[in-house]
């Protein structure tokens, strides 16, 4: 009979995070094609074991029994390297389970004895982990068991001055490795220490020792071939009655009426519902006494139901979904259209093991112990709570466009899943929707319902205000004369368009090159990051010409500097029209030969003397510098013969020439301007 009996849970108790891990890989691997195989039993329980054969899973003991058709999981203990070659010689696929933290130990066993140190392991010498760890060195290690070995393996084998290495079990038994320190501490001047005994297995331990000391009985929940739970064990001993106990059924050989204080934990390779099935049969024994066993122990592990938020820590993610440690006895299992609501996403993507989430649970399994979880329905509870705040503060967002939907895109905010009309995605109507999936944007909310859950928002609009602010910012602080920098947006028969950070200005054709364009796409291409010159700004009405050719390269810089008037030099004819022929002196530089300078006889037809691409002779006769005119002739460097009346020309009938193709072009510029201008509009 237990009357007013206390009773106290350690919450370390039961899977370590290498264990849980190593039994979800086996259960992961269940639909494979090949023969599913652990190498040993995947942990040191016999009724874990005994599920799992019952769903296909053999046990090996060596690699000698393995054969091709296998799929071998190496458990969380780990092996040594031989191991893996013997495997690989058989044909066997190996899915490697070993607990990171051991897969940590046979690292710096490898990298201490590859640098010449001798490396001593403190653990059990038949245990698989040590004997994985030494088969990892490259030099036969030493093994002790206590402080002792310790001590009699340095002096007999003369260690106290060599380069050496210590390292241990993970489960290693955390009291008597303070001893073995001061060992160390005291006889090895030379040693490199690693503490590798796992931080759970050290709280576990720790706990344990703490109940055990206030309680007058101790029970330890695990498989009596476990050695971490023996361990457990042998520590809780040391204060108080202590029973190693395997499932419930051996609590009714237990004599409980002289105990006041309980205590019960469980080994690293413990299940939670063998845990659970130890709760009910204590609260059968109780019943009597009215005392609720199951009442006590569900407080002490916090229990969990259907619509309750809990916080978890990440233990592993797959395809499937994510494992999480809640901190209790059940184990937590996300599925993965339970992460996120991008179904693009992979599971990887969203969480990370040893990551903390938040999540709510959906659905219990007290039988299996396993707690079906969702962290996407608590983003999206938190999430909708801030894009409410950001509608009510008029707040710009980030996030991420996850899909085209009929009518537009949607965004995913912090789980929330925002409506964005086409007409408030892009700039224009007709800009293609697909551009945006997957990427960032910034967006504003145009309406939020709550009891809708329903949120619509504007990628647009954030857009339209930036450009507005950056117009402003242009106009205050650039003026005619800057050169700045920009981007080429759009090409048009007239000009180039080009993005100056959220305000467009324009390069007109003739503003391109100093010399003759075709085209504006000859000389630039969309997408082009250019330096320009600002021409001229008209801030009221928000337009601004620009100029990419720059002074420096003015060839009539060059013309002056080179040529004079009387000179004679080769020129290349570029256009005919009917008053003379214009011929380019250097590039970006013209000059015209009138009709009445190119032969002494009568020319009714430039066209029948001259073609484009001629190369002739000429004689400069005249350079405007003003109007940048250059007056060329051919028949100035023809003999002298006499000249007839007909062909006799004024220079006031030459100048009327120039002018009236100057106008031709103005012309032309001027419907050009005119296209222009109504673009910018």
């Amino acid at each position: 009979m237990l009357i007013n009996c206390k009773f106290f849970v350690a919450k370390s108790a039961g899977f370590c995070f290498g264990v849980d891990r190593a039994v979800k890989i086996v259960y992961n691997n269940l639909d494979s094609r090949r023969k599913v195989t652990t190498l040993g039993p995947i942990i040191h329980n016999n009724d874990v074991v005994s599920k799992l054969e019952a769903k296909g899973v053999s046990v090996i003991n060596s690699p000698d029994e393995a054969t091709a058709d296998m799929k071998v999981i190496i458990r969380s203990h780990g092996v040594g390297k031989q191991v893996y070659k013997q495997l690989e010689e058989k044909g066997c696929e190996i899915v490697d389970a070993t607990c990171p933290f051991v897969a940590r130990i046979h690292k710096a066993a490898y990298d201490q004895s590859v640098s010449g140190k001798t490396v001593l392991i403190a653990g059990d010498k038949d245990h698989p982990e040590v004997k994985g760890i030494a088969d990892h060195c490259t030099s036969e290690p030493y093994v002790f068991s206590d402080e002792k070995e310790l001590a009699k393996l340095i002096d007999e084998h003369g260690l106290a001055q060599s380069q050496v290495a210590v390292l241990s079990q993970t489960t290693y038994n955390t009291e008597m490795w303070q001893r073995c320190r001061q060992v160390i501490d005291e006889k090895l001047k030379n040693a490199t220490v690693f503490d590798t005994i796992c931080s759970a297995t050290e709280q576990r331990q720790k706990e344990a020792a703490e109940i055990a000391a206030k309680s007058d009985i101790m029970l330890i929940v695990g498989g009596k071939h476990s050695s971490n739970t023996h361990k457990l064990a042998e520590i809780c001993e040391k204060h108080c009655k202590t029973f190693l106990i395997e499932n419930a059924q051996e609590l009714y050989g237990i004599n409980f009426s002289d105990a006041a204080n309980i205590g019960i934990s469980a080994g690293a390779s413990t299940p939670a519902y063998i845990i659970k099935e130890v709760q009910q049969t204590m609260s059968d024994i109780m019943n009597d006494e009215g005392f609720n066993w199951v009442e006590e122990m569900e407080n002490s592990l916090k229990p969990i139901h259907i619509g309750k938020k809990v916080t978890g820590t990440v233990l592993s993610v797959n395809a499937k979904g994510a494992f999480v440690d809640l901190g209790t006895k059940q184990q937590g299992f996300v599925p993965a259209d339970e992460l996120t609501f991008d179904a693009n996403a992979k599971p990887e993507d969203i969480v990370k093991e040893g990551e903390e989430v938040e999540l709510l649970v959906l659905k219990t399994n007290d039988q299996e112990g396993m707690v079906t979880l969702s962290k996407k329905k608590v983003d999206a509870a938190k999430g909708f709570e801030e894009v409410q705040a950001a509608y009510d503060e008029g707040r710009v967002l980030k996030g991420v466009v996850t899909n085209v939907v009929k009518g537009g895109v949607t965004i995913n905010y912090n789980g929330v899943r925002v409506f964005v009309p086409a007409s408030q995605a892009t700039a224009r109507r007709d800009d293609d929707l697909g551009e945006l999936v997957k990427k960032e944007v910034d967006f504003k909310l145009l309406e939020v319902q709550a009891n809708r859950q329903r949120a619509v928002g504007s990628i647009r609009a954030v857009a339209k205000e930036a450009r507005a602010a950056a117009r402003a910012r242009f106009f205050e602080n650039t003026q005619a004369g800057d050169t700045v920098k920009g981007t080429v947006k759009s090409i048009t028969d007239y000009g180039v368009f080009v993005d100056l950070g959220g305000i467009d200005g324009l390069v007109r054709k003739p503003d391109l090159s100093w010399q003759r364009v075709k085209h504006p796409s000859d000389v630039v291409s969309i997408g082009d990051e250019v330096e320009v010159f600002v021409k001229d700004i008209d801030a009221e009405n928000g337009k601004i010409a620009l100029s990419y050719k720059k002074e420096s390269d003015n060839p009539w810089n060059k013309f002056v500097e080179n040529y004079a008037v009387d000179q004679e030099i080769e020129v290349t004819v570029v256009s005919i029209t009917s008053f003379g022929a214009f011929a380019q002196v250097i590039p970006g530089v013209d000059g015209l030969i009138h009709i009445s300078q190119i032969a002494n006889t009568r020319v009714n037809s430039v066209g029948d003397v001259l073609k484009v691409g001629d190369r002739v002779k000429v004689k400069i006769t005249e350079i405007n510098s003003d109007t940048h005119r250059i007056s060329l002739s051919i028949r100035a460097l023809l003999p002298d013969e006499p000249i007839a009346e007909e062909i006799q020309e004024t220079a006031e009938e030459v100048q009327d020439a120039t002018e009236e193709a100057e106008a031709e072009a103005e012309a032309e510029a001027q419907q050009e301007d005119t296209a222009a201008d109504t673009a910018e509009e």
